[in-house]
């Protein structure tokens, strides 16, 4: 069971957020990745339903933190909310799914070239750490958790891009691209994701805009592929 006991609250007099709130951010960002990969794992077509009361059974939380990472994963469309009803996981459509990966290519090409601009060795460290635990994940056979990290590296570029709200606007587009692939069972584990992430992080290393576009855009094209010409 995941431990994120809150505390009494304590006020900070320099203003900073309260300890007990701190600490349920904490949580959720703990408990956050694990529903994500629940929801992964079990991709059932209709939508599956769940409740808050057994998430928060399952992963040893309050429902209060449970309903704080729904609402996450709301925003990011991977499920839907509605007053008096369960959530329920989101199925995205071939359209949907083409509209997103329109709207990912407009993006991450611009931010790929601004990632190119920043200093690399303040950043390299961590884009490598990040391909190093997808690779792991994807020989240990962890489908759910390979799929989420390959996912968060494009947020983890976007990060190092700069630019906050075309970074925004790509955590709302990457997780539901996630869905997609779990729900469509694509070969995830075999598609060499880490190793285009790698090439990636040496185009941006050399700051080589001109590369790091054209793989950007060779790699969503073939994720888009999986998912519509399986």
């Amino acid at each position: 069971m995941t431990s994120c006991a809150l505390k009494n609250p304590a006020f900070s007099i320099s203003g900073t957020l309260p300890r007990r709130q701190r600490e349920q951010l904490r949580c959720i960002d703990d408990v956050y990745p694990q529903v994500f990969d629940a929801i992964l794992e079990h991709p059932i077509a209709p939508a599956p339903r769940f409740t808050e009361e057994s998430l928060g059974q399952r992963f040893g939380v309050s429902r209060s933190v449970i309903r704080q990472v729904l609402e996450r994963l709301a925003r990011q469309q991977v499920v839907i909310l509605r007053p008096n009803h369960r959530p329920q996981v989101a199925a995205p459509d071939a359209e949907q799914t083409r509209q997103i990966f329109h709207a990912r290519r407009l993006a991450e090409t611009t931010l790929v070239r601004l990632a190119c601009q920043q200093p690399a060795s303040r950043h390299l460290p961590q884009l490598r750490q990040w391909v190093e635990r997808e690779r792991q994940c994807l020989e240990q056979n962890r489908r759910a958790a390979a799929i989420r990290l390959s996912g968060e590296f494009h947020l983890q570029l976007a990060d190092v891009a700069g630019n906050a709200p075309l970074a925004q606007f790509l955590e709302r587009l990457v997780p539901l691209t996630s869905l997609a692939l779990a729900q469509g069972q694509a070969p995830i584990l075999a598609d060499g994701t880490w190793q285009a992430h790698q090439a990636l992080v040496e185009a941006v290393e050399r700051g080589d805009a001109r590369m790091a576009e054209t793989l950007i855009n060779r790699h969503l094209d073939h994720l888009q592929a999986l998912l519509l010409n399986p």
